[in-house]
């Protein structure tokens, strides 16, 4: 039986965990909630924190192949443990890079990776400087996650909200649509992306609200989607997952805005509507077997199940059953027991062949599970 050990007990964790048993893989798992979503289904579960040299390289030094859940981890550990001969992957140079956004921005632009122009901001007082700039996007460098770490900047009195910390400000693009790809690569350098997505994301939270599976984009687009982040992949020579988000503007250019190195939100679907899900094509690059097939079975969409604004504490899921009634519905819970606003409980996979069922299908889920707290 294989083992692999993954820093992160969250719900891409627990998504890992129940590809893996397919396989017959044994998951361990550190994460400093001792509640997370993988606590009860990880062969073994450890409670520690993942910034913590002594702790990552503690648990890591007991197993043959360590992957990531979140980027949020201590890279040094990880570095140490890979030069001691254990598999780091997505490497840890790499996590590295993906955990501060100027050094991502800086590398899009030495490999001639479209993306939107930037500069780099070193404090507040910077920031006050940059009015011509505007209007812009202040990105934190390191530790935003989720939403968290952006402000929007339209005009100079916006330059007060920006972050006094390290980071960039963007040009803000008048984007027509934001599109996602992901891409795996094994060790033997076999590349294979998954079909476009189209994101659509929550009005205030900054964060996905729902997806649709394909992106309603022309075929050019597309294929320029692909070649951009199959490019970037190749640039990087990562060994597993990279999720790369994109903007499409309105004259059809194709614009890298993040990148993660992990199965990613903008995957989720791929689970019940993909031949072959996220989560197994990471399992697969990692251990460097071939890469299963990416292409879409069915349109689909994913629906973000977040918090309610308003309420914290013990969850209640609301509406669960009038959901269930619905054809070509999957529900994935994610075991949370703490709600709170904009929080992620849970997503629903939709299945349609007709993109206006599938959108009414959308707007049902959207208005009918609710997360609350009776506290």
């Amino acid at each position: 039986m294989k083992k692999i050990a993954v820093l992160g007990g969250g719900q891409l964790g627990l998504m890992m965990i129940r590809s893996a048993i397919d396989f017959n893989i044994e998951v361990a798992v550190l994460d400093p909630n001792p509640e997370a979503p993988c606590a009860k289904h990880a062969a073994y579960f450890e409670v520690g924190d993942l910034n913590d040299f002594d702790t990552v390289y503690n648990f890591g030094k007991k197993f043959e192949l360590i992957t990531i859940e979140i980027e949020q981890v201590n890279t040094k550990a990880l570095h140490k443990l890979s030069n001691e001969g254990i598999e780091v992957y997505p490497q840890p140079h790499i996590i590295e890079m993906i955990q501060d956004k100027r050094i991502q921005k800086q590398f899009y632009e030495k490999h001639n990776i479209p993306t939107s122009p930037f500069i780099l901001t070193d404090s507040l007082e910077d920031i006050l400087t940059k009015s011509d700039f505007l209007p812009a996007v202040n990105k934190i460098g390191k530790g935003g996650y989720d939403g968290k770490g952006v402000q929007i900047m339209r005009n100079a009195e916006d330059l007060k909200k920006g972050f006094d910390a390290p980071g960039l400000m963007e040009k803000l693009i008048d984007f027509q649509k934001e599109i996602a790809v992901i891409v795996a690569r094994n060790k033997k350098g076999e590349i294979k992306a998954f079909p476009p997505v189209e994101l659509v994301f929550h009005p205030t939270a900054n964060l996905v609200e729902f997806l649709l599976a394909p992106a309603q984009i022309s075929v050019e687009i597309s294929k320029k989607a692909i070649e951009i982040a199959t490019n970037l992949t190749e640039n990087l020579s990562v060994i597993g997952l990279l999720a790369v988000e994109m903007f499409v503007t309105k004259e059809g250019e194709v614009l890298v805005n993040e990148i993660a190195p992990r199965t990613h939100n903008s995957g989720h679907q791929s689970i019940e509507s993909n031949m072959t899900s996220q989560f197994e094509q990471h399992l697969r690059a990692i251990l460097n077997w071939p890469l299963g097939d990416t292409s879409l079975i069915i349109s689909s969409a994913m629906i973000n199940l977040l918090g309610e604004e308003g309420h914290i504490g013990p969850a209640i899921c609301e509406g669960l059953e009038d959901v269930l009634k619905v054809n070509g519905c999957h529900m994935h819970l994610y075991g949370k027991k703490i709600t709170k606003p904009f929080r992620k409980m849970g997503h629903v996979t939709v299945r349609d062949k007709d993109i206006n069922e599938l959108k009414n299908k959308i707007d049902f889920v959207k208005k009918t599970i609710k997360f609350i707290s009776n506290e």
